[in-house]
């Protein structure tokens, strides 16, 4: 497979390491401005991705990793608080979890140039799993593809190349792809501020959609197939993800599309039976009220703001990862490429 080389990330490491520092690119501020960050505490990062500047499963766990070297160089020592501040910032999101347990392991007495190194390696090990995932995707697809995707999924979102976007991305690579449709998805606008800002700086053709529009083209036979990444996947193949996602996958089923989801391996979560046990994040109503500070509602009316939903195992054709790609059962199936490392 020929790779389609980005340079899109969400975090850097900018100088040496005993003075050095994280820059974290403001996702929010996208596509109109590119505005590193400097972070140096843990404070910082954790704000950073309270705040959505960093967003996206994966990059999510990979500032937090950075986090905990950067609070250990602060204090001396790595503390439990500093991965209680952390863990607090979003519940939904299995990767953070994952990345704080990884730089947990390493043990107490684990000074700051091995959590450092932890971190990038963590970082380093996504974008080359992002790879391999796009590597899987392409035997789903035929030529001529033209695929749908919900969110952002790319390098913003990761280590850098991206989960579903990655997948869409070898697909461009081998010529496969005849184009890319991106939902905007409210309310935060992920697909028209980010996911199609990186395609257009890869040159790969896209165009954006609402979110209320995708019916419309699968239904003149526009969409050949969707494919999303996802924040969790319980171990019987339920998918958390960005909200809008489960609407997309009854779309498919009405519509016989393909369902499919990027998932790297760190986002199984075999703990969790099933979707019913996910934790929804319920984010603040001013982001459904106000679009990027401009009043869009009535003042004072009541608005909600779940930020993922649970699409069905039932509906999602088949899960690509970094070992290979899972199909129903996916209790099965889940666990043997979780278990295959």
């Amino acid at each position: 497979m020929t790779d389609v080389h980005t340079e899109v990330r969400p975090v850097r490491w900018i100088g040496d390491d005993d003075s050095g520092y994280l820059e974290m690119l403001d996702q929010r501020k996208l596509p109109a401005d590119e505005v590193w960050e400097k972070m140096t505490t843990v404070t910082e990062i954790a704000e950073g991705i309270r705040a959505m500047k960093i967003r996206g499963a994966p990059a999510i766990g990979i500032a937090a990793a950075f986090g905990i070297a950067l609070g250990a160089r602060e204090d001396g020592a790595v503390t439990e608080t500093m991965f209680e501040t952390l863990a607090a910032t979003r519940p939904t999101a299995v990767n953070l979890f994952w990345a704080l347990d990884r730089m947990r392991a390493l043990g107490p007495a684990a000074g700051y140039p091995r959590l450092l190194a932890e971190a990038r390696a963590i970082m380093r090990e996504d974008a080359a799993n992002n790879l391999e995932m796009g590597r899987y995707g392409l035997d789903l697809f035929g030529s001529g593809a033209r695929v749908l995707t919900h969110c952002n999924t790319g390098g913003l979102a990761t280590g850098g190349y991206g989960t579903a976007l990655g997948v869409i991305r070898a697909l461009h690579a081998e010529g496969k792809l005849a184009h890319a449709w991106v939902d905007e998805t409210r309310p935060y606008l992920q697909g028209s501020r980010l996911t199609a800002w990186e395609l257009m700086k890869d040159d790969i053709p896209c165009t954006l959609i609402t979110d209320n529009m995708a019916a419309h083209f699968m239904q003149r036979g526009e969409v050949d197939a969707v494919i999303v990444g996802t924040d969790r996947v319980a171990a019987n193949g339920d998918v958390a993800n960005k909200i809008g996602t489960y609407g997309l996958a009854v779309l498919c089923q009405y519509h016989g599309i393909p369902f499919y989801v990027g998932a790297p391996i760190s986002t199984i979560d075999l703990g969790t039976p099933s979707g019913e046990q996910i934790e929804i994040e319920q984010r603040s109503a001013i982001e459904v009220t106000q679009v990027q500070g401009v009043s869009i509602a009535p003042p004072g009316v009541h608005a909600e703001h779940p930020a993922f939903d649970v699409t069905p195992a039932e509906l999602v054709t088949a899960i690509v990862t970094e070992r290979g790609v899972a199909r129903a059962p996916y209790t099965d199936s889940l666990a043997q490429l979780v278990q295959s490392s």
